[in-house]
């Protein structure tokens, strides 16, 4: 009986953290999209990424794409793997930003835009820890599934 109710609780705390990832994603990825001109001429100036300026459209459609694995189950641990991995570049991105750039580009849309750069980051670093919370619970429920399996 208690190990199905911490199965419900974990599929729960799962389902919670993709849904979070969904709507950031989708959130962030639909205000550069709508904001287009503003995003590319802002990383555009970007001392890191001006050279990769042709390619700044991949950032929306990768974010979509995530959005895209986290629903279903058969995809969800790579989903949340992939959200791990843009949260810490992003992460990465505003650290060097911050640390080594003398212009700071701003590219966030909507409630984004309106926070410092280091609460932004800490923001990112608190998704990265969800983002491993996910991947561990995701991991354990697939390790459970296969020993269910072999029994």
């Amino acid at each position: 009986m208690i190990d199905l109710y911490r199965m419900k609780n974990k599929q729960f705390i799962i389902d919670t953290i993709c849904v979070l990832f969904i709507i950031l994603f989708i959130y962030t990825a639909t205000s550069k999209i709508f904001d287009y001109g503003n995003f590319k001429a802002q990383l555009g100036r970007s001392p890191l990424l001006a050279r990769f300026w042709n390619w700044i459209w991949l950032v929306p459609t990768i974010e979509i794409g995530v959005s895209l694995l986290l629903p279903f189950p058969n995809t969800r641990l790579l989903g949340l793997y992939a959200s791990f991995c843009l949260m810490t570049m992003f992460t990465v991105y505003i650290f060097t930003i911050l640390r080594f750039g003398e212009f700071i580009p701003c590219s966030c849309g909507g409630v984004l835009q309106k926070m410092t750069w280091p609460q932004h980051m800490w923001f990112n670093i608190v998704f990265i820890l969800i983002a491993l919370t996910g991947i561990i619970l995701q991991s354990q429920k697939s390790n459970t599934k296969k020993t269910i399996l072999l029994q």
